[in-house]
């Protein structure tokens, strides 16, 4: 009887243990060459840093998921996200300072690679543009397809 005792005991201990919720934010770093992505998430709300060159953004939200950080190439930092309601974000960080962002629908991966629409392929400096694919399925009157880019793309 006394040892029964002594395991319901211990087992209303650990049972109350096991219940309780972490104090401690998960937290994520990143350093990918000039760039460094670092995030921290408490119960209710995620902050994320992106440092680099030209300088450091801090910012806070209510996510679903993420954020999360992915290096290209070994300089260009990646970050994706799901807000609370549902939208996913992709914005990718460039040493010289560039960010271009897309709502996530309108980003692929194939064969290991990112395919971004064919109109980012202007905004990234010649010397990134390599790491990444691109596709002509996002044609917009406010942002169209040039004739000569259709070439460029995979699909």
């Amino acid at each position: 009887m006394k040892r029964a005792g002594f395991v319901l005991l211990a087992a209303v201990f650990a049972g109350q243990a096991h219940g309780q919720t972490a104090s401690v934010p998960a937290a994520a770093a990143l350093s990918c060459g000039a760039l460094k992505g670092e995030s921290s998430r408490t119960a209710s709300t995620s902050q994320w840093t992106i440092s680099g060159p030209s300088g450091k953004t801090t910012e806070t939200g209510v996510l679903r998921s993420g954020p999360r950080f992915e290096c290209i190439d070994g300089a260009i930092l990646v970050m994706e996200f799901t807000s609370s309601a549902g939208h996913s974000v992709f914005e990718a960080y460039f040493p010289d300072g560039t960010t271009i962002a897309y709502g996530r629908q309108q980003i692929d991966r194939r064969g290991g690679r990112i395919v971004l629409p064919i109109q980012a392929k202007t905004r990234i400096a010649a010397p990134y543009r390599a790491a990444f694919d691109y596709h002509c399925k996002l044609n917009m009157p406010a942002d169209p397809i040039q004739p000569a880019a259709r070439a460029d793309c995979i699909f």
